[in-house]
């Protein structure tokens, strides 16, 4: 029996957002698979060393919130420096793990982390800001193994 495989293409770049590429593929590698995340534009920022992400609920109408709020309301100046803090408050109140440390247990279980190359050249990104054992990969290189995953999610 060949080894499953998952290949995620992740896209953004906000703290909420960094989440489900993560979550997803430390587990399905604990379960077996072999697994790749492909960041590319926004997903980059992912693969920083300093996760310093915000979350914005602009854009967004399905977060919770403690209460509504007009958009008009979230457009102010330091809301999504607040809806930052209540979520990384609620995070930690609920026990939910780090995200730099959740993108370390997906590189201890052997997730292979791929940045996109166009993308980082296009951005004029320093590859000095990213973690180690990143691979830089064009996206025909992610298609060989797209190509023969089990699931391919975009996120």
């Amino acid at each position: 029996m060949t080894e499953k495989k998952l290949a995620i293409i992740a896209t953004k770049g906000t703290l909420d957002w960094g989440y489900p590429p993560f979550i997803l593929a430390s587990t399905a590698s604990a379960l077996g698979y072999d697994t790749e995340i492909f960041c590319t534009f926004y997903g980059l920022q992912l693969l920083k060393k300093d996760l310093d992400l915000q979350v914005s609920s602009l854009g967004n109408p399905g977060m919770p919130m403690p209460m509504p709020m007009p958009v008009l309301l979230q457009a102010l100046p330091g809301m999504q420096r607040m809806m930052t803090v209540m979520m990384k408050k609620k995070m930690k109140d609920k026990g939910v793990v780090d995200l730099g440390e959740l993108r370390d247990l997906c590189q201890e279980a052997e997730v292979r982390l791929l940045a996109c190359q166009m993308t980082v050249d296009l951005f004029e990104m320093d590859t000095n800001e990213f973690v180690d054992d990143v691979d830089y990969v064009g996206a025909a290189s992610f298609f060989e193994f797209a190509g023969d995953s089990d699931i391919c999610l975009y996120i």
